[in-house]
């Protein structure tokens, strides 16, 4: 009788970036806005008084930044990691809980936080003027939403951590 072989992970085809790209996209988006009120109102530059439906018009365009953003994101990892070897292997030690055991990319989620405050403050800007709200973001509110915004991502990158090691405890206890 034999085994069966363990496969190696495949890397990730192209609707698991858009969808993956859209869900983190989709949560610094909002968690952005938040935080982009909030640092100008602390600093007291930048203006931005967005309602709430031209925030969901807004989405719509960022939403189709975020999938191209996707797309382009997944064709420079291809240039600089052809078969996707690295991210493979990340994905095989984590399966053999060698990786992170509670927060799922620490630093990648504050890196994250840091680009998700400027894309969403750039669609914003670029948007506001054809949906009909000023939006107008100093350098100083942007890094300082971001610098907020890093709490999110942590406390998103926490949550998955914890979800998936509930996963591997009840993959474990079958």
């Amino acid at each position: 009788m034999t085994l069966p072989n363990k496969k190696t992970p495949a890397p990730p085809g192209v609707a698991t970036w858009i969808l993956v790209t859209l869900l983190w996209g989709t949560l610094f988006y909002w968690t952005s806005i938040f935080m982009l009120r909030l640092a100008s109102a602390k600093l007291g530059q930048g203006y931005f008084n967005a309602q709430q439906s031209e925030l969901f018009t807004v989405y719509g365009i960022h939403a189709g930044v975020l999938v191209l953003f996707a797309l382009v994101a997944m064709m420079v990892r291809q240039l600089l990691d052809p078969g996707a070897s690295k991210q493979v292997a990340r994905k095989v030690a984590i399966a053999e809980g060698k990786g992170e055991k509670v927060f799922i990319s620490f630093a990648g989620s504050i890196a994250t936080s840091f680009f998700f405050t400027g894309l969403t403050a750039l669609t914003l800007a670029v948007s506001s003027s054809r949906v009909g709200f000023d939006a107008d973001f100093t350098l100083p509110v942007v890094l300082l939403a971001a610098c907020y915004n890093i709490a999110a991502g942590l406390c998103a990158s926490l949550f998955v951590g914890v979800v998936f090691l509930i996963a591997q405890a009840v993959r474990k206890g079958k």
